[in-house]
């Protein structure tokens, strides 16, 4: 991706000189010229009539350097995106080192730093000084240990780069993207570039009130506009996976019923999946390609944890998890998505081996559904009487249920019925895990019902069904 605003003289040399980078990939080069005036635009759709890699995108007037970078963005169809600045001070002999760790599957996003390990020209001390109080202040906010937050050489996995949701305009760019990266739960990888900065007499167009535009942005993204992406069911997910003593509540109640060899179906990001790592076999199942690829990072190296992409409404699916022998199925916070809940119990039991146990936990009360249940594609949400039918027509005998979680019931009549929010705050969810201890008290003494519900299965055993007949 390069943004062009008055590049005329230095466009050309570094298309050239990304072309003839030292990458084996497919590559193609996105140019989006942002209103320039001095032939920019006319000298970039030269280039592209001579080479068909080339993209060339026109902003009739100046939005900034972040506006043109998130057109780009909408224009990209390659596996990884680098932003590439339209003059020398950033050079595409880097890529191989911003590409490595994306292309060994240990990274999401790369940032190029021009203060590690590399030979670089000695320009301004109080510009060096203010982009290492803004990284300082980035990485306090987002915690985070870079040492280059305002480098322009950043490489994103463009299946990352799209679902971010970016607004800066301006320069603010580079913190609002570390900001979401970081928000997102992204792998960031530093590589050393080389720099070549230019002098403002040579065209450098960064000012003291852009430093302090970033320093804004950087408390904006982080404590103010905290939504990072637009899919709500991630950011819905990642707002969960703060609350982790909340999980382990969860999963404390499940525990006497959890064996050896577990299938938990629909493990999402895996906000559950550490508390079943003792398991002789973790089976992870989610049908999102994203989740299922974080999930194999996560756990990557564990031969005890395989990770299958499954649609659990499709009755093949089921069919490779038959010789796993599992004597568990925990599916926490999934069913609801479902249109044919029934039918997955059902499918449920026919894997389970004789004696396991489905531990199934669902939000709880039709009356609390909400703005939050339709932003994350919820069908409903149960009684305890509607749950324990439907376990028992697929062949379980109930033996445990209970309603809990009382003091997340308000918090979600607040924020789902009254403020109309579609999408949980992290802040709110984080603070939520630190008084789960007092959530966990109060549900012996309020009044209401609780937002959630565990309901446990057994799969009876054949000589039982005949003594019991």
């Amino acid at each position: 991706m390069i943004p062009v605003y008055n590049e005329r003289w230095t466009l050309a040399e570094v298309v050239r000189r990304v072309l003839a980078a030292p990458v084996s990939l497919g590559m193609e080069i996105v140019i989006v010229d942002d209103g320039s005036t001095d032939g920019s635009y006319e000298l970039a759709l030269r280039l592209a009539e001579q080479d068909s890699r080339i993209k060339v995108i026109r902003h009739r007037r100046n939005m900034g350097k972040g506006a043109a970078i998130r057109t780009a963005i909408s224009h990209l169809s390659g596996d990884i995106a680098v932003i590439q600045d339209a003059d020398f001070e950033y050079d595409p002999q880097d890529f191989p080192a911003l590409l490595a760790p994306i292309l060994k599957g240990q990274a999401d996003a790369v940032f190029g730093s021009r203060f590690i390990g590399h030979t670089r020209r000695v320009l301004f001390f109080w510009h060096t000084l203010v982009n290492k109080f803004l990284t300082l202040v980035s990485n306090m906010v987002n915690d985070l240990n870079l040492t280059d937050m305002e480098t322009g050489y950043k490489a994103i996995r463009t299946d990352v780069l799209k679902r971010l949701r970016l607004n800066a305009r301006t320069f603010t760019i580079e913190p609002e993207l570390t900001c979401r990266l970081a928000q997102w739960g992204a792998r960031i990888y530093e590589v050393p570039v080389s720099y070549f900065g230019r002098t403002y007499a040579e065209g450098k167009k960064i000012n003291a009130w852009d430093g302090i535009k970033a320093l804004g942005a950087i408390l904006y993204y982080r404590f103010i506009d905290t939504q990072f992406t637009h899919d709500e069911g991630f950011a819905t997910l990642r707002s969960c996976q703060r609350a982790a003593a909340y999980s382990k509540w969860i999963v404390d109640q499940a525990r006497p019923y959890l064996g050896r060899r577990i299938l938990e179906a629909g493990a999402g990001i895996g906000n559950i999946s550490p508390f079943f790592l003792h398991a002789e076999r973790l089976v992870l199942a989610d049908c999102n390609p994203a989740y299922c690829r974080m999930l194999r990072y996560r756990f990557e190296g564990r031969e005890n944890v395989r990770v299958d992409e499954a649609d659990l409404t499709a009755p093949d699916s089921y069919q490779q998890w038959r010789e796993d022998k599992l004597d568990t199925v925990f599916c926490s916070n999934v069913l609801e998505h479902l249109p044919n809940d029934a039918d997955v119990l059902k499918q449920f039991y026919q894997i389970l081996e004789e004696g396991g146990h489905c531990i199934i936990i669902v939000p709880a009360e039709p009356r609390l559904f909400g703005e939050i249940d339709q932003a994350v594609g919820h069908y409903r949400r149960y009684t305890v009487a509607d749950l324990v039918a439907k376990m028992e027509a697929a062949g379980f005998q109930v033996v445990f249920t209970r309603q809990f979680n009382r003091l997340g019931a308000a918090g979600w009549f607040v924020s789902s019925k009254v403020l109309r929010r579609r999408q949980l705050d992290p802040r709110s969810m984080r603070w939520f895990g630190r008084i789960t201890p007092l959530a966990k008290l109060l549900d012996y003494f309020l009044p209401w019902p609780g937002m959630s519900l565990i309901v446990v299965g057994r799969k009876p055993q054949r000589q039982l069904l005949r003594a019991a007949a």
